[in-house]
């Protein structure tokens, strides 16, 4: 669990281009894996990648 990277909301926003209301829809939703640290939310980064790799896919 050391090599895992987690990213904020604001950061997974701005990596997506997409306002943070729509990756609290994701995490919400189910559809984007994220750990609750208080008040807040955080996503490991490789689940971000692979949301984005199913999403490409699905896309095309």
């Amino acid at each position: 669990m050391s090599d895992v990277r987690f990213l904020t909301v604001a950061e997974v926003a701005a990596a997506m281009r997409v306002s943070k209301m729509t990756v609290y829809r994701l995490v919400h939703a189910g559809d984007l894996p994220a750990v609750r640290v208080g008040r807040s939310f955080r996503v490991p980064e490789q689940a971000m990648h692979d949301y984005l790799r199913r999403a490409y896919i699905q896309a095309g």
